[in-house]
Protein backbone atom coordinates (compact mmCIF):
# COMPACT_ATOMS: atom_id res chain seq x y z
CA UNK A 1 0.00 0.00 0.00
CA UNK A 2 2.78 2.62 0.83
CA UNK A 3 4.21 1.69 -2.58
CA UNK A 4 1.17 2.63 -3.64
CA UNK A 5 1.09 5.65 -2.27
CA UNK A 6 4.35 6.45 -3.34
CA UNK A 7 3.90 6.17 -6.77
CA UNK A 8 0.95 8.38 -6.83
CA UNK A 9 2.63 10.72 -5.16
CA UNK A 10 5.49 10.68 -7.50
CA UNK A 11 2.96 11.00 -10.49
CA UNK A 12 1.15 13.97 -8.96
CA UNK A 13 4.46 15.68 -8.87
CA UNK A 14 5.74 15.29 -12.37
CA UNK A 15 2.35 16.18 -13.86
CA UNK A 16 2.06 19.35 -11.69
CA UNK A 17 5.70 20.23 -13.14
CA UNK A 18 4.66 19.57 -16.59
CA UNK A 19 1.87 21.98 -15.89
CA UNK A 20 4.12 24.44 -14.55
CA UNK A 21 6.23 24.49 -17.68
CA UNK A 22 3.46 24.34 -19.92
CA UNK A 23 2.07 27.74 -18.03
CA UNK A 24 5.34 29.26 -17.60
CA UNK A 25 6.85 28.10 -21.29
CA UNK A 26 6.32 30.78 -24.23
CA UNK A 27 4.36 30.14 -27.00
CA UNK A 28 6.44 28.24 -29.59
CA UNK A 29 6.22 29.93 -32.94
CA UNK A 30 5.83 27.66 -35.75
CA UNK A 31 7.42 28.22 -39.39
CA UNK A 32 4.97 28.64 -41.99
CA UNK A 33 7.63 27.81 -44.75
CA UNK A 34 6.19 24.30 -45.37
CA UNK A 35 2.68 25.04 -44.93
CA UNK A 36 0.70 24.79 -47.84
CA UNK A 37 -2.79 24.77 -46.53
CA UNK A 38 -4.21 27.75 -48.47
CA UNK A 39 -2.18 27.63 -51.72
CA UNK A 40 -3.97 27.03 -54.83
CA UNK A 41 -1.10 24.53 -56.08
CA UNK A 42 -1.62 21.86 -52.75
CA UNK A 43 -2.71 19.09 -54.43
CA UNK A 44 0.07 19.57 -57.05
CA UNK A 45 3.01 19.71 -54.37
CA UNK A 46 3.81 23.53 -55.58
CA UNK A 47 3.68 22.35 -59.57
CA UNK A 48 1.48 24.85 -61.38
CA UNK A 49 1.29 25.08 -65.85
CA UNK A 50 1.49 27.95 -67.13
CA UNK A 51 -0.44 29.08 -70.56
CA UNK A 52 2.58 31.29 -72.61
CA UNK A 53 0.63 33.08 -75.52
CA UNK A 54 3.09 33.13 -78.27
CA UNK A 55 3.01 34.12 -81.95
CA UNK A 56 2.58 29.88 -83.08
CA UNK A 57 -0.04 29.67 -80.24
CA UNK A 58 -0.23 29.03 -76.29
CA UNK A 59 2.03 26.65 -75.12
CA UNK A 60 2.14 25.39 -71.42
CA UNK A 61 5.28 25.74 -69.36
CA UNK A 62 6.20 23.92 -65.94
CA UNK A 63 6.83 25.52 -62.76
CA UNK A 64 7.21 24.03 -59.42
CA UNK A 65 7.34 26.32 -55.93
CA UNK A 66 9.29 25.50 -52.80
CA UNK A 67 8.16 27.20 -49.64
CA UNK A 68 6.85 30.35 -48.55
CA UNK A 69 8.36 33.74 -48.20
CA UNK A 70 6.47 36.92 -48.10
CA UNK A 71 9.21 38.73 -49.16
CA UNK A 72 11.60 36.31 -51.21
CA UNK A 73 10.92 34.56 -53.69
CA UNK A 74 13.29 33.17 -56.40
CA UNK A 75 13.06 32.32 -59.99
CA UNK A 76 15.16 30.05 -61.52
CA UNK A 77 16.77 30.16 -64.99
CA UNK A 78 18.50 27.03 -66.51
CA UNK A 79 20.73 27.24 -69.10
CA UNK A 80 21.28 25.77 -72.29
CA UNK A 81 19.27 26.70 -74.03
CA UNK A 82 17.20 23.41 -73.40
CA UNK A 83 18.39 21.94 -70.61
CA UNK A 84 16.58 21.71 -67.61
CA UNK A 85 15.42 22.71 -64.13
CA UNK A 86 16.89 19.43 -62.63
CA UNK A 87 20.30 20.72 -62.09
CA UNK A 88 18.81 23.36 -59.56
CA UNK A 89 18.35 20.50 -57.20
CA UNK A 90 21.10 20.87 -55.56
CA UNK A 91 19.18 24.20 -54.11
CA UNK A 92 17.15 21.94 -51.96
CA UNK A 93 19.91 21.71 -49.57
CA UNK A 94 20.20 25.41 -48.83
CA UNK A 95 17.18 27.10 -49.65
CA UNK A 96 14.65 25.88 -47.25
CA UNK A 97 17.05 26.12 -44.03
CA UNK A 98 17.36 29.69 -45.43
CA UNK A 99 13.21 29.93 -45.62
CA UNK A 100 13.91 31.18 -49.37
CA UNK A 101 10.73 30.90 -51.34
CA UNK A 102 12.12 29.45 -54.91
CA UNK A 103 10.66 28.17 -57.90
CA UNK A 104 11.95 25.75 -60.65
CA UNK A 105 10.90 26.60 -64.32
CA UNK A 106 11.44 24.75 -67.35
CA UNK A 107 10.99 26.89 -70.43
CA UNK A 108 9.02 26.30 -73.13
CA UNK A 109 11.25 23.50 -75.25
CA UNK A 110 12.52 22.29 -72.39
CA UNK A 111 11.74 18.91 -70.08
CA UNK A 112 8.21 19.31 -68.59
CA UNK A 113 7.15 22.04 -70.62
CA UNK A 114 5.45 22.00 -73.83
CA UNK A 115 7.78 21.57 -76.99
CA UNK A 116 6.45 22.52 -80.18
CA UNK A 117 9.79 22.43 -81.50
CA UNK A 118 9.19 25.92 -83.36
CA UNK A 119 12.28 27.33 -84.47
CA UNK A 120 10.65 30.82 -84.98
CA UNK A 121 9.95 30.93 -81.05
CA UNK A 122 13.77 30.10 -80.47
CA UNK A 123 14.56 33.74 -79.76
CA UNK A 124 15.99 36.17 -77.06
CA UNK A 125 13.10 38.19 -77.24
CA UNK A 126 10.66 35.66 -77.04
CA UNK A 127 12.17 33.85 -74.10
CA UNK A 128 12.28 37.10 -72.07
CA UNK A 129 8.76 37.76 -72.70
CA UNK A 130 7.54 34.49 -71.68
CA UNK A 131 9.59 35.20 -68.44
CA UNK A 132 7.48 38.76 -67.64
CA UNK A 133 4.31 35.84 -68.33
CA UNK A 134 5.84 33.12 -65.84
CA UNK A 135 6.22 36.07 -63.76
CA UNK A 136 2.55 37.75 -63.69
CA UNK A 137 0.99 33.87 -63.56
CA UNK A 138 3.32 33.51 -60.45
CA UNK A 139 2.22 36.64 -58.81
CA UNK A 140 6.02 37.90 -58.35
CA UNK A 141 6.68 41.76 -58.11
CA UNK A 142 9.39 44.14 -56.64
CA UNK A 143 8.23 43.69 -53.21
CA UNK A 144 9.44 39.76 -53.31
CA UNK A 145 11.03 39.16 -56.49
CA UNK A 146 14.31 37.79 -57.52
CA UNK A 147 15.70 36.54 -60.97
CA UNK A 148 18.34 34.05 -61.07
CA UNK A 149 19.32 33.23 -64.45
CA UNK A 150 22.70 30.20 -65.24
CA UNK A 151 24.58 30.52 -67.92
CA UNK A 152 22.17 30.95 -70.97
CA UNK A 153 19.22 31.66 -67.73
CA UNK A 154 22.32 34.74 -67.29
CA UNK A 155 21.40 35.91 -70.73
CA UNK A 156 17.88 35.36 -69.99
CA UNK A 157 18.18 37.80 -66.95
CA UNK A 158 20.23 40.30 -68.06
CA UNK A 159 17.97 41.14 -70.79
CA UNK A 160 14.76 40.78 -68.27
CA UNK A 161 16.42 43.21 -66.34
CA UNK A 162 16.87 45.68 -68.81
CA UNK A 163 13.34 45.51 -70.26
CA UNK A 164 11.73 44.96 -67.34
CA UNK A 165 13.39 45.63 -64.09
CA UNK A 166 10.98 47.65 -62.66
CA UNK A 167 9.24 44.24 -61.38
CA UNK A 168 12.58 43.21 -59.62
CA UNK A 169 13.53 43.25 -56.01
CA UNK A 170 17.32 41.46 -56.98
CA UNK A 171 18.97 40.31 -59.93
CA UNK A 172 21.80 37.36 -59.79
CA UNK A 173 23.76 36.77 -63.04
CA UNK A 174 25.35 32.77 -62.61
CA UNK A 175 27.91 31.84 -64.55
CA UNK A 176 27.39 33.97 -67.49
CA UNK A 177 29.39 36.91 -69.26
CA UNK A 178 27.93 39.69 -70.88
CA UNK A 179 29.17 39.35 -74.62
CA UNK A 180 29.38 35.97 -76.36
CA UNK A 181 31.98 37.36 -78.48
CA UNK A 182 34.33 38.09 -75.55
CA UNK A 183 33.05 34.46 -74.23
CA UNK A 184 34.27 32.69 -77.53
CA UNK A 185 38.05 34.56 -77.01
CA UNK A 186 38.12 33.35 -73.88
CA UNK A 187 37.74 29.67 -74.84
CA UNK A 188 39.70 30.09 -78.17
CA UNK A 189 42.40 32.16 -76.42
CA UNK A 190 42.43 31.25 -73.03
CA UNK A 191 41.09 27.92 -71.72
CA UNK A 192 41.84 26.24 -75.23
CA UNK A 193 45.51 25.98 -75.13
CA UNK A 194 45.34 24.46 -71.81
CA UNK A 195 44.07 21.34 -73.50
CA UNK A 196 46.37 18.30 -74.34
CA UNK A 197 47.87 19.55 -77.47
CA UNK A 198 47.10 16.83 -79.37
CA UNK A 199 43.32 17.04 -78.33
CA UNK A 200 43.17 20.41 -79.31
CA UNK A 201 44.38 19.53 -82.76
CA UNK A 202 41.55 17.14 -82.85
CA UNK A 203 39.18 19.00 -81.82
CA UNK A 204 40.18 22.29 -84.12
CA UNK A 205 40.08 19.87 -86.96
CA UNK A 206 36.50 18.00 -86.54
CA UNK A 207 35.42 22.26 -86.21
CA UNK A 208 36.84 23.35 -88.98
CA UNK A 209 35.22 20.29 -91.16
CA UNK A 210 31.94 20.79 -89.42
CA UNK A 211 31.87 17.50 -88.28
CA UNK A 212 30.19 18.56 -85.02
CA UNK A 213 27.54 15.16 -85.28
CA UNK A 214 30.87 13.02 -85.21
CA UNK A 215 30.77 11.27 -81.85
CA UNK A 216 34.27 11.77 -81.92
CA UNK A 217 34.20 15.19 -81.13
CA UNK A 218 31.66 15.30 -77.84
CA UNK A 219 33.67 12.41 -76.48
CA UNK A 220 36.51 14.91 -76.93
CA UNK A 221 35.06 17.86 -75.00
CA UNK A 222 32.96 16.17 -72.63
CA UNK A 223 36.30 13.96 -71.75
CA UNK A 224 38.94 16.90 -71.83
CA UNK A 225 37.07 20.19 -70.89
CA UNK A 226 33.84 19.55 -69.10
CA UNK A 227 36.03 18.06 -66.28
CA UNK A 228 37.58 21.14 -66.08
CA UNK A 229 35.32 23.65 -66.80
CA UNK A 230 31.87 22.87 -66.63
CA UNK A 231 31.63 20.64 -63.44
CA UNK A 232 35.38 19.95 -61.80
CA UNK A 233 34.38 16.40 -60.61
CA UNK A 234 35.66 12.77 -62.70
CA UNK A 235 32.72 12.42 -65.26
CA UNK A 236 31.65 9.32 -62.59
CA UNK A 237 30.97 11.23 -59.88
CA UNK A 238 28.86 13.86 -61.55
CA UNK A 239 25.70 14.59 -59.29
CA UNK A 240 22.51 12.80 -60.51
CA UNK A 241 20.78 15.93 -61.03
CA UNK A 242 23.67 17.39 -63.42
CA UNK A 243 23.54 14.21 -65.21
CA UNK A 244 19.41 14.10 -65.45
CA UNK A 245 19.60 17.58 -67.30
CA UNK A 246 22.06 16.94 -69.45
CA UNK A 247 20.20 13.73 -70.83
CA UNK A 248 17.16 15.14 -71.31
CA UNK A 249 18.82 18.71 -72.84
CA UNK A 250 16.43 19.59 -76.11
CA UNK A 251 19.65 18.97 -78.70
CA UNK A 252 18.12 20.63 -80.89
CA UNK A 253 17.26 24.19 -79.31
CA UNK A 254 20.98 23.75 -77.47
CA UNK A 255 22.53 22.95 -81.73
CA UNK A 256 20.54 26.10 -82.75
CA UNK A 257 21.43 28.19 -80.10
CA UNK A 258 24.61 27.62 -78.75
CA UNK A 259 26.42 25.33 -81.19
CA UNK A 260 27.53 21.64 -80.43
CA UNK A 261 29.29 22.11 -76.88
CA UNK A 262 29.76 24.29 -73.93
CA UNK A 263 33.29 25.00 -75.59
CA UNK A 264 32.39 28.81 -77.14
CA UNK A 265 29.95 29.33 -79.52
CA UNK A 266 30.79 27.78 -83.20
CA UNK A 267 29.26 27.55 -86.83
CA UNK A 268 26.04 29.42 -87.08
CA UNK A 269 24.47 29.45 -83.93
CA UNK A 270 21.72 31.48 -83.15
CA UNK A 271 23.81 33.67 -80.32
CA UNK A 272 27.03 34.33 -81.55
CA UNK A 273 27.08 37.65 -81.64
CA UNK A 274 24.91 38.64 -78.50
CA UNK A 275 26.44 41.12 -76.70
CA UNK A 276 24.96 43.61 -74.32
CA UNK A 277 28.19 45.27 -72.78
CA UNK A 278 27.26 48.59 -73.76
CA UNK A 279 24.02 48.53 -71.73
CA UNK A 280 24.75 47.29 -68.18
CA UNK A 281 25.12 50.07 -66.65
CA UNK A 282 21.08 51.10 -67.35
CA UNK A 283 20.22 47.74 -64.88
CA UNK A 284 19.77 49.88 -61.64
CA UNK A 285 18.15 47.06 -59.29
CA UNK A 286 20.36 45.44 -56.49
CA UNK A 287 22.84 42.60 -59.01
CA UNK A 288 25.05 39.62 -58.04
CA UNK A 289 27.03 38.61 -60.64
CA UNK A 290 28.77 35.13 -59.38
CA UNK A 291 31.75 33.57 -61.36
CA UNK A 292 34.06 31.01 -61.18
CA UNK A 293 37.73 30.18 -61.31
CA UNK A 294 37.84 27.69 -63.69
CA UNK A 295 34.58 28.67 -65.23
CA UNK A 296 34.01 28.29 -68.80
CA UNK A 297 33.03 31.98 -68.60
CA UNK A 298 35.98 34.66 -67.95
CA UNK A 299 35.70 35.23 -64.04
CA UNK A 300 37.42 38.79 -64.41
CA UNK A 301 34.94 39.50 -67.00
CA UNK A 302 31.78 38.98 -64.48
CA UNK A 303 33.57 40.68 -61.88
CA UNK A 304 33.42 43.63 -64.35
CA UNK A 305 29.87 43.02 -64.91
CA UNK A 306 29.30 43.82 -60.82
CA UNK A 307 31.12 47.31 -61.52
CA UNK A 308 29.06 48.11 -64.61
CA UNK A 309 25.94 47.57 -63.22
CA UNK A 310 24.72 50.33 -60.93
CA UNK A 311 24.28 48.47 -57.50
CA UNK A 312 26.42 45.51 -58.27
CA UNK A 313 28.43 43.23 -56.81
CA UNK A 314 30.60 40.11 -57.50
CA UNK A 315 30.73 36.56 -55.78
CA UNK A 316 33.90 34.69 -56.45
CA UNK A 317 34.18 31.06 -56.13
CA UNK A 318 37.62 30.03 -56.08
CA UNK A 319 37.22 26.51 -56.40
CA UNK A 320 34.18 26.88 -58.48
CA UNK A 321 33.65 26.19 -62.60
CA UNK A 322 30.78 26.79 -64.76
CA UNK A 323 28.25 24.78 -62.16
CA UNK A 324 30.18 26.22 -59.01
CA UNK A 325 26.65 25.30 -56.88
CA UNK A 326 28.32 21.72 -57.40
CA UNK A 327 32.03 22.40 -56.95
CA UNK A 328 31.82 24.89 -54.80
CA UNK A 329 28.80 24.97 -53.13
CA UNK A 330 29.27 26.33 -49.62
CA UNK A 331 31.25 29.58 -51.47
CA UNK A 332 28.48 29.75 -54.11
CA UNK A 333 25.12 29.37 -51.27
CA UNK A 334 26.96 31.26 -48.42
CA UNK A 335 26.83 34.23 -50.72
CA UNK A 336 23.77 33.54 -53.23
CA UNK A 337 22.08 33.59 -49.83
CA UNK A 338 23.60 36.80 -48.05
CA UNK A 339 23.06 38.59 -51.01
CA UNK A 340 19.10 38.01 -51.15
CA UNK A 341 18.65 38.54 -47.32
CA UNK A 342 20.51 41.47 -47.66
CA UNK A 343 19.10 43.08 -50.45
CA UNK A 344 15.66 41.87 -47.99
CA UNK A 345 16.68 43.57 -45.02
CA UNK A 346 18.11 46.93 -46.78
CA UNK A 347 14.75 47.21 -48.89
CA UNK A 348 12.39 46.53 -45.26
CA UNK A 349 14.18 49.59 -43.71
Amino acid sequence: MKYQILLYALLFVFLGCSQTNKKSSPELKTSRYLDYSDRDDKLSGGVKLIPIETSAGTFNVWTKRVGNHPTMKVLLLHGGPGATHEYFEAFDSYFPNAEIEYYYYDQLESAYSDQPNDKSLWTVDRYVDEVEQVRKALGLDSDNFYLLGSSWGGILCMEYALKYQQHLKGLIISNMMASIPDYITYANEVLGPQLPAEVLKEIRALEANGDYANPRYSELVVTHYYPEHVLRMPLEEWPDPVNRAFAHINSDLYLTMQGPSEFGVVGDAKLKDWDITAELSKITVPTLAIGGAYDTMDPKHMEWIASEVQNGEYLHCPEGSHLAMYDDAETYFEGLIGFIKRVDTETKK
